[in-house]
């Protein structure tokens, strides 16, 4: 059949139309809701890669003697690299996929509790690019960790059980808020006021005694009391922990044809997840493969588990090490390939007019390249090569796999950041590829189930190429 010399981005339902795809695509999308029900901060992220390369064979430690070639790295447990040998030398670079396992939430303030009239609270510093409202009247669950004064460490995950108690940020009535009603968001929601309800019963005076003796704050105090009978923590245990607020509950299919998952935390876990099953899935051949999940890129990328950080540079130096003495570290950098594994906007149908519509992602077409991020005249961005861009291209195509490209909006009124200039700065040719989600970065977004396939066979392609 005769090519025609117009292009029209093809349907990824399309692409995979035979009953034996879509009976993969559920089973696929089945594991993925499990996934993010269960990974809804960094921290889970990461020890649930770490368990399934572990189960597949991949060591700790970049020794010579790794025996099959499959190595892994956590950093904190925020972070984490694993690399495959292939049979190409190390110096002709690596195969890379790179995500980011953090995402937008609350995080409790470093003294958090307060009493407030009939409550005590935790107080909130927001994390990341989130609309506030989104989190108001809504059930939320607590995660992260508390480190114990005798240094031991206490797992919180409290609000996703059944029988679980759930917290929440109570929102205005409407009958009050005629005020607020003609304010602008930002006026409208403060931050300062993003305070989670924990407790409500106070703590009563012992034996008897008169009202003055009783405690000053004692819903507080009532909560202190259950949080060391129940948990052994104190107050100031809460000082130096990692408590997150994410939405309760777990991801499901959405609509009549369950064709859209939806859940919290799909930017960037989708591509967590992909990338990690491409790795596990992909024939071994020629290339050296290597995946890395990094946190932190919410907040622009710094500290010691973001891109910006040395640790991707460190572990390919001790790979090379292990696996090609003598060789330049920097020539296997400036020969390695990656892809910037991140989400792209999908047009939004009831806001089409934020989007330049030519140039919009969509649900259900396939993983989407974004040549460039930044913003405002592509400041901030890393811009793909078109010769890089054009060997893409011609892979998919070759392998019937449905893919897209797209910018963030339009011109002057939209844009964003990923790790791919982090990656760019090493040389090495890099571009995004990425599903498209709707609703991104509120607590429950929403992406294409036959995206999530296409972005498995995206990313496995692009490591057996």
């Amino acid at each position: 059949m005769e090519k025609t010399l117009a292009y029209k981005p093809q349907s990824a339902w399309e692409s995979y139309a035979d009953a034996r795809q879509h009976k993969n695509m559920e089973a696929l999308a089945v594991r993925y809701i499990d996934f993010l029900t269960r990974c809804k901060t960094e921290r889970e992220t990461v020890d649930y890669v770490r368990e399934r390369l572990t189960r597949a064979g991949y060591s700790e430690g970049f020794g010579a003697d790794t025996g099959n070639g499959r190595v892994l790295r956590p950093l904190r447990g925020k972070a984490l690299f694993a690399a495959r040998r292939g049979s190409q030398p190390l110096v002709e670079g690596l195969a890379l996929i790179a995500a980011h396992a953090d995402t937008p939430r609350l995080d409790f303030k470093q003294r958090p509790l307060i009493e407030q009239p009939g409550v005590a609270q935790a107080k909130t510093h927001y994390y990341g690019g989130i609309r506030k409202y989104q989190w108001l009247a809504r059930a939320l669950a607590l995660h992260g960790v508390i480190i114990r004064e005798n240094g031991e460490s206490l797992t919180v995950n409290i609000g996703e059980k059944p029988g679980d108690p759930v917290f929440c940020i109570a929102d205005l009535l409407p009958h009050l808020a005629q005020k607020q009603s003609d304010q602008t968001i930002s006026e409208a929601f403060d931050a300062e006021k993003l305070n989670i309800i924990l407790a409500h019963s106070p703590k009563q005076a012992k034996g008897g005694k008169k009202d003055r003796d009783a405690p000053k704050d004692p819903v507080k105090e009532q909560l202190l009391d259950i949080l060391h009978k129940k948990y052994g923590i104190n107050e100031e245990d809460l000082i130096t922990a990692e408590l997150q607020a994410v939405p309760a509950g777990p991801a499901r299919f959405v609509g009549f044809d369950k064709a859209l998952v939806g859940g919290y935390g799909q930017d960037d876990r989708i591509c967590v997840f992909t990338a990690l099953e491409a790795l596990l899935s992909a024939e071994s051949g020629a290339r050296n493969m290597a995946v890395i999940f990094w946190d932190k890129e919410e907040i622009g990328s710094d500290g010691a588990t973001g891109a910006a950080s040395r640790f991707f540079q460190y572990c390919v130096e001790d790979l090379v090490r292990a696996w090609a003495p003598g060789t330049p570290a920097p020539h296997v950098l400036l020969h390695s390939r990656a892809l910037s594994a991140d989400v792209q906007a999908a047009l939004d149908p009831d806001f089409q007019e934020v989007h330049e519509k030519q140039n919009a992602a969509q649900l259900g077409y396939g993983p989407c390249f974004s040549k460039f991020t930044g913003s405002c005249g592509k400041y901030g961005a890393s811009e793909a090569d078109a010769e890089f861009f054009g060997e893409l291209r011609c892979l998919y195509n070759a392998k019937g796999i449905p893919w897209q490209t797209a910018e963030l909006g339009k011109v002057d009124l939209g844009g964003g950041g990923t790790v791919a200039l982090f990656l760019a700065a090493y040389g090495m040719r890099v571009i995004d590829l990425g599903p498209a989600v709707l609703s991104m970065h509120s607590p429950f977004e929403l992406a294409s189930v036959a995206d999530l396939h296409a972005t498995l066979e995206a990313y496995k392609a692009f490591l057996e190429a």
